[in-house]
């Protein structure tokens, strides 16, 4: 057939548009807890899953369990279903692969209607190469939306590179931050691969040690405008939308506001917090942990930047990585995860699992992100199909009924995320910009620091537990409020979570007080600082 037909597209046109059931939606003003998530791999089954299953059976569990934003990946068209959605071709399009439009929109309007803002995976970065499905031969040529030659070519994504010096792409893309603002109601992006936009070597194998890295003539001025247009667009379009970069290099004014000669993010990802806990987890053994280093690493950014602040995102979970539960318990996750199973490896991979998610929660520069079923400590990898698996959907999907059944202990990490995630939302501890360290004791790997009304004491020790420890603070009452070692969190109630704990004078009353507290190994909990009673 001389006349082969290579274009192919579903026009979505119905007859009566989707009505908004909750047109005036503003996002909650309260810091961002973000919950990433995929809508094909959101089910149990070996297959794509849709829009409204999504909509029906995650969302809900989602509102339950505290979290206030929702980060959708993948939802531009993209022809290779294992980019993650990171290779677009239609930036325009809704991927067919999850439903309709008009069901995302569904999706996107119920949670608004129960407070949750919702988010999208923007990827201005690059595009696909294809040149039947996307942009990359659109007129007969590469350079209509791309640069020429190897400037154009991104050397290890195997994608084309936007030229952002011409106007026409610009406004392409500039056109599409609105559209998905306008048309689909999202409530900001996560702006994906903005080191690879920032620096014309695109960040590859760079550490980023002095600032000649960031100013220098490796950094592309073009993309930087482009990025201040965008943000400055986004909030004309809506003054409360929320803006992401996930950059790895930390420049400088990245996060800070357009006005002050920023580039107007309103958080960066913290991406070497992650990074740093896999370190740790691989190359020290848990003696070597040394508690300065963890609140440093998870304390360290720029006084007028907000960051988000996570364990691990989806880039830890993917296949020929480790989720942070793997990581410390291994092969022990497919038998030793029932109750009367009882595995030292196993005790051990629970508690830090819980003191990682709780250190870096509550130490968070301004928001916090948890990836689908990472909570609960997902047992598998995600594998997506390909051929090397024989196309297979066996682990590109999320076992919800673990978390759920009452003789794993996949149940303990799920009820302690939920209701870690609900104190920091009720108390808004993330408002609260001050993290202050009260005590770090190297040798005997406890710390302990104070947001707000609230102190944090982290017993790192994988032996030994201290009896009446003395933690320094000023005169004052305490209850605890959170407590790793639980037994609703699989724990072992060493602790009395019923009583106040009082501190106490080392010497006269006006000399130093402690607040002493049994601190068994491997746990960590949260007091919240009660005033006195007025004496009459």
């Amino acid at each position: 057939d001389q006349h082969t037909h290579i274009f192919n597209a579903q026009v979505w046109m119905p007859e009566n548009p989707y009505q908004w059931k909750n047109p005036g939606f503003v996002r909650p003003a309260e810091p961002p807890l973000i919950y990433e998530a995929h809508i094909g791999m959101a089910g149990e089954e070996e297959r794509v899953h849709t829009f409204s299953e999504f909509r029906e059976n995650i969302l809900p569990r989602i509102k339950a369990n505290g979290y206030n934003t929702l980060q959708l990946m993948a939802i531009p068209e993209h022809p290779y279903y294992g980019s993650f959605g990171y290779h677009v071709s239609s930036f325009f399009a809704v991927s067919s692969r999850f439903g309709t439009p008009d069901e995302l929109k569904h999706l996107i309007d119920e949670a608004h209607g129960i407070g949750i803002a919702v988010i999208m995976d923007l990827v201005h970065s690059h595009a696909v190469k294809n040149e039947v499905e996307g942009l990359g031969n659109f007129d007969g040529t590469r350079f209509q939306f791309f640069h020429e030659g190897g400037k154009g070519e991104h050397p290890a994504w195997d994608s084309y590179c936007f030229n952002y010096g011409k106007n026409e792409v610009i406004h392409f893309l500039l056109s599409n931050i609105k559209f998905w603002l306008e048309e689909y109601r999202f409530d900001g992006f996560r702006f994906d691969g903005i080191t690879s936009m920032l620096y014309f070597d695109h960040g590859l194998g760079k550490a980023f040690t002095r600032y000649d890295d960031y100013f220098g003539p490796n950094v592309d001025h073009e993309a930087i405008t482009f990025l201040r247009l965008a943000n400055k667009l986004i909030k004309q379009v809506n003054p409360n939308a929320l803006s992401i970069a996930e950059d790895m290099s930390g420049m400088p004014g990245l996060a800070a506001p357009v006005e002050s000669g920023g580039l107007g993010f309103d958080y960066r990802m913290a991406m070497g917090v992650p990074d740093f806990w896999i370190k740790i987890i691989k190359e020290k053994a848990d003696d070597e942990w040394e508690v300065g280093d963890i609140f440093y690493q998870l304390t360290s950014k720029r006084l007028d930047e907000k960051v988000v602040s996570y364990a691990e995102s989806h880039d830890q979970a993917l296949v020929g990585d480790k989720t942070i539960i793997f990581r410390l318990i291994d092969k022990e996750m497919y038998f030793s995860m029932r109750k009367d199973q009882p595995n030292l490896i196993v005790d051990r991979g629970i508690a830090l699992h819980k003191m990682i998610r709780l250190a870096t929660a509550t130490t968070a520069g301004g928001a916090y992100l948890n990836f689908m079923g990472n909570e609960f400590g997902h047992p598998e990898w995600i594998d997506f199909p390909r051929e090397g698996n024989g196309w297979s959907y066996h682990h590109c999907r999320r076992i919800w009924s673990i978390s759920e059944n009452p003789e794993l202990k996949f149940h303990w990490l799920y009820d302690f995320d939920k209701e870690m995630i609900q104190f920091i939302s009720e108390h808004k501890l993330l408002t609260i910009p001050p993290v202050d360290l009260v005590l770090e004791n190297k040798p005997d790997k406890v710390l302990a620091y104070h947001r707000g009304l609230f102190l944090f004491v982290f017993n790192f020790n994988p032996t030994q537990s201290f009896p009446d420890y003395g933690i320094p603070l000023g005169p004052g009452k305490y209850k605890i409020v959170l407590n790793t070692d639980s037994s609703r969190f699989g724990g072992y109630d060493r602790v009395d979570e019923d009583i106040s704990y009082y501190t106490l004078p080392n010497g006269k009353l006006t000399s130093q007080h402690f607040l002493k507290l049994y601190l068994p190994a491997r746990t960590a909990m949260v007091l919240k600082k009660i005033d006195f009673p007025k004496v009459r």
